[in-house]
This record gives structure tokens, sequence and C-alpha cells, in this order.
């Protein structure tokens, strides 16, 4: 399943969202020239210095170093499907959320949802070799949006691409798309499937959002009523 867009307008513009996607491409850039000049030594050198600097590394964590990482990773990338990836889903889900919480706490409870991502992937590591893996991707904190979105909006309707023999275009409700999203990561996660993928950082990320909705989420304004073209 591969989401187009939803069916939820939203009704402010999503400014903070719109700003999350461009920094996250603009701090891609540099990767993205590595790749089309991989001989430009300039290049290389400013790309090994900006991740091996901001990406994460679990051991460090631990340790207590480096903790400006557990912001920073959130805003870098491995590859262009990482972060088209990843920004689709922002862009698609970003909105809505931000709409609910306000543009201030919708940025806050971005980044804690990005943090409780990261702690979540440090406590599911088990090995020595495991804590010394860099992390990055803003995986964690999108999670959180999902999260959110899935408890407020359940039944919007998300227009998804399916390739199953042919190609279909079906409008699936959000608490099933992203149920199935979330158990699909739950099952990743218990079969060791998918590599270096943080799964439990998605995981973490998803259930911090869904209970930070309730204290993000602003209060209901009631409906104004009229009386000959007067507010009452």
């Amino acid at each position: 399943m591969f989401p187009i867009r939803d069916e939820n307008k939203s009704q402010t513009t999503p400014h903070i969202t719109r700003i999350l996607i461009l920094v996250n491409i603009i701090v891609f850039i540099p990767l993205l020239l590595y790749t089309i000049f991989p001989r430009d030594r300039t290049i290389s050198l400013f790309v090994e210095t900006l991740y091996n600097n901001f990406m994460m590394v679990p051991a460090d964590i631990v340790q207590g170093k480096n903790l400006h990482t557990l912001f920073t990773s959130i805003f870098l990338h491995a590859d262009i499907f990482h972060i088209g990836g990843n920004m689709l889903f922002l862009y698609i889900f970003g909105d809505n959320v931000e709409d609910a919480f306000g543009h201030f706490r919708y940025l806050l409870f971005y980044l804690i949802c990005g943090l409780v991502a990261d702690f979540a992937h440090v406590l599911s590591l088990t090995t020595s070799y495991e804590f010394l893996i860099p992390t990055l991707g803003a995986s964690g904190a999108i999670s959180g949006v999902l999260g959110a979105y899935l408890v407020m909006y359940p039944k919007a309707k998300i227009l998804t691409l399916l390739l199953f023999r042919f190609v279909y275009l079906v409008p699936i409700p959000a608490a099933i798309f992203l149920g199935f999203w979330f158990v699909l990561q739950l099952l990743y996660t218990s079969l060791g499937i998918g590599g270096n993928v943080a799964y439990w950082a998605h995981i973490g990320g998803f259930v911090a959002g869904m209970a930070l909705v309730f204290i993000f989420r602003k209060a209901r304004q009631p409906k104004k009523q009229t009386f000959n073209g007067m507010e009452l």
C-alpha cells in the first residue's frame, strides 16, 4: 500500500509541516550532491563531517555524550528513497495534526515524538555491536504524527495505491491504513526483517503520538450561534 493523499482537508495553512519538509530537503542536498559527484573531495568531506557529527550513536547516548544528536539525527536521511518516503507521509498526515494542535504545539509534539522514538530504539538494542551503529531519519517523529492522526481521524479516507496484479487507487479509512502500517512494524520487529531499519523507533514514536494527542490537541471551540446576523 502506497499513500497518495488523504481526503481530510486542513482548515489552516500547515506552516510548520512545510518548514520541516523544507529543512529536511535542505539538509539532504549535500548527500544528494555527493551521489552525483562522488569524486568531489570538498563535498565528500562536508558530508562526512555533517553525518559524523549529527547522526545518533546509541553508545554515545548511553554514556551521556553527544546528546544533541537525539534531535539532529531526526533531520538526516540515508538516501533519496528514505527521505522521499518520510516526507510523503509527513506531507499527507502532518497538516491535519498541525491543524488540530496549533503550530507551536505541533512542532513541540514532533520533536518529543522523535526523542521518544530515539530512546525506544536505544532500549531495544541487545548487543554491543548494535550500540555502535549510527541511526538517522525522521521516521520516529513522523510515526508520532501517524499515531496522532489515527486517534483524531480514524474515519478519514486515505487515497491509496494498491499493487496486486493490477494498479488500483482505493480510498481506505485511516484506521485500516495506519493500523496495518503499525502491525507491519510489529511484524518486522518480531521476525527480524528489514536489515538496519529501526522499527522500534517507529513503534515508540507511534505509541507516543497516540498518547500525547490528548495533551497537545487544542480544545474544540464551541460553534458561534447567530441571531438575525448577530453573534450571540
